[in-house]
């Protein structure tokens, strides 16, 4: 009796696996364009997937309705901001370009120098030394490239074109997945038990959790710190209140939280001798800040019965590792992989844990 192993072809298994690697490569970098849009719309679709199930259950079923609700909703929340953001970046900086692009760049004189104690004085002759002498020809050597700011302009309107494409993308992959999305869910499950008949569908309801406890946990609170912090600096009078208002919002997201944009605000009202609506933001800050700690583990509990410190840890290496889509790239990783080391040490599933928990 002949082994089989002595009729396989060794030269057609290699083409074989050749021809599949060749193939997979191909088809990544024709998909690579839409991955991150995709990706962006996948997260979004799975936190609101069960508001998208209210709103169609509360217009009698209706599908289509409830996903041109859904889109309406995140065109309030993602493209009217950026355009918004845009507009005011181009506001702000084009006084800085003539500023810089103009042959009137000067140095200051800080007189105030003079006042410090005991080596105000030294550094207030030291810095005339520089501009009479040094400095005239720092000048003169900065100035030729001061007209390269329209090529820095030009290289940021470029990178705003790419966002704006991937967040179309992102719209329009959201209307996909929300019109098909019992049928994707079931695929993806099919795939993931075909991995893993034990773990595969708990490992997919986790990833779900985890996602979700980030969209409530992370970027809801993140939403409302920036509001709240917004009213206050629009009420005190500071300038640029939306602008800054859009920074907290990508500042809470990175977990700095929405002190380090309100506290260089509330030392300009001071600055400015504006000591009453200093004050006023101020104590608004305070309670702004003492709001973030009490909303995300209220919200992370509501999306998902996990870890908080495994959901922030995963948050803030997300960020560092995969940029602003380890936002949620991060927690579902580390969760999925806390849940297998649990199973592993007990010898149990990852679907009999899920159990136990709910249990509890």
């Amino acid at each position: 009796m002949q082994n089989p192993k002595e009729k396989m072809d060794v030269s057609q298994s290699i083409l074989s696996l050749i021809f599949i690697i060749s193939i997979g490569v191909i088809s990544f970098l024709v998909i690579h364009p839409f991955i991150l849009g995709f990706s962006w719309a996948s997260m979004i679709v799975i936190s609101t997937w069960p508001l998208m199930l209210k709103i169609q259950k509360f217009l009698g079923g209706k599908r289509s309705l409830a996903v041109a609700i859904m889109i309406i909703i995140l065109l309030l929340l993602f493209i009217i901001p950026v355009f918004f953001l845009v507009n005011s970046l181009i506001a702000t900086s084009i006084p800085l370009i003539h500023w810089f692009s103009s042959n009137n760049l000067e140095f200051p004189e800080l007189v105030w120098l003079q006042d410090i104690p005991l080596i105000g004085k030294k550094i207030f002759i030291s810095y005339q030394d520089l501009l009479s002498g040094d400095g005239g020809e720092l000048i003169r050597e900065v100035r030729p490239y001061m007209g390269r700011t329209t090529e820095f302009i030009i290289l940021q309107a470029k990178n705003c074109g790419l966002f704006v494409i991937h967040l179309m993308l992102m719209l329009f992959f959201s209307v996909l997945l929300y019109w098909n999305g019992e049928k994707i869910s079931k695929s993806i499950r099919h795939f993931a038990c075909r991995l893993s008949s034990k773990n595969g569908d708990a490992i997919i309801f986790l990833a779900v959790q985890a996602v979700r406890a980030v969209a409530l946990g992370v970027a809801v609170t993140a939403l409302i710190q920036a509001i709240l912090s917004g009213i206050g600096l629009l009420v005190s009078g500071v300038p640029y209140w939306a602008l800054l208002m859009i920074i907290i919002v990508f500042s809470c997201l990175v977990q700095l939280g929405p002190l380090p944009i309100l506290i260089p605000s509330i030392i300009w009202l001071y600055w400015n001798n504006n000591t009453t609506w200093g004050t006023i933001l101020l104590i608004w800050s305070c309670l702004v800040f003492i709001l973030d700690h009490i909303l995300r583990p209220f919200f992370i509990r509501m999306g998902a019965d996990l870890p908080i410190l495994l959901i922030l840890s995963g948050v803030i290496g997300g960020l560092l590792a995969f940029g602003i889509i380890g936002l949620f790239i991060g927690p579902v990783v580390l969760v999925i992989f806390y849940r297998l080391i649990i199973s592993w040490i007990y010898g149990i599933s990852i679907a009999s844990i899920l159990n136990n928990t709910s249990l509890k």
